[in-house]
């Protein structure tokens, strides 16, 4: 991506630089799978315009475009966008999913979306979240959801990770967001536990915060 824009100490061709780095550790990085908890929160929705904030190799893209929704993803890993394009392709969705390079430190899609996906997106490297999220949520069409799954907390096994990482808690994730609570409902915000695997195949529970906002407004 042109350009070299500061977030906090990173830049964009260092940020770019590391997770071309990560992807091209391995052939496949995630499961392929959507997330359990969008899954479960969009399931009963009807199908609309959806942004995928931070894609990785399309799972929850895919699966949105399965079921009916346009979306655009945005990643900003080549390496993750084309996995996620092939992907699409080999299950016949190309047609549903715009895939696109984004910092979002600097850049994301004009909205508006009827849903905003943002899945764990944690980061190893210096990065705003916070103020990814806000303006993320500005593209969210009146009466559109923000759909926000992250970390409450470590794993049991994070003492095998290699870098410190802070775990807001669902309430601080919303405060940090600033947004008018004459503008938007608190559908969800909570944590809530599942089961996981660890990278040596130990058995763990995880604690995810799952949030899920609504834009006030529309039909």
């Amino acid at each position: 991506m042109a350009g070299r824009v500061q977030a906090r100490g990173m830049d964009t061709t260092d940020a770019k630089e590391h997770w071309e780095q990560h992807y091209g550790e391995r052939d496949r990085i995630w499961s392929g799978r959507v997330n359990v908890r969008l899954a479960e929160v969009v399931s009963p929705l009807t199908a609309g315009h959806a942004l995928d904030v931070g894609c990785g190799e399309g799972a929850d893209a895919c699966w949105l475009a399965g079921r009916g929704w346009t979306v655009v993803a945005v990643d900003i890993s080549d390496t993750a966008l084309q996995r996620a394009t092939e992907v699409a392709e080999e299950r016949g969705l190309s047609d549903r999913i715009e895939f696109a390079q984004h910092d979002l430190s600097d850049s994301l899609p004009d909205g508006p979306f009827d849903l905003i996906s943002a899945q764990f997106l944690h980061s190893m490297i210096p990065f705003d979240r916070p103020r990814v999220l806000k303006r993320a949520a500005g593209a969210v069409r009146p009466g559109g959801l923000f759909v926000i799954v992250d970390h409450a907390g470590p794993p049991p096994w994070a003492s095998k990770l290699a870098h410190h990482h802070e775990f807001p808690s669902a309430d601080e994730v919303v405060g940090s967001l600033e947004l008018d609570d004459a503008d938007w409902e608190r559908v969800r915000v909570e944590a809530v536990e599942r089961q996981a695997t660890g990278p040596d195949g130990e058995a763990g529970m995880l604690v995810d915060n799952v949030i899920v906002l609504r834009r006030r407004g529309g039909d």
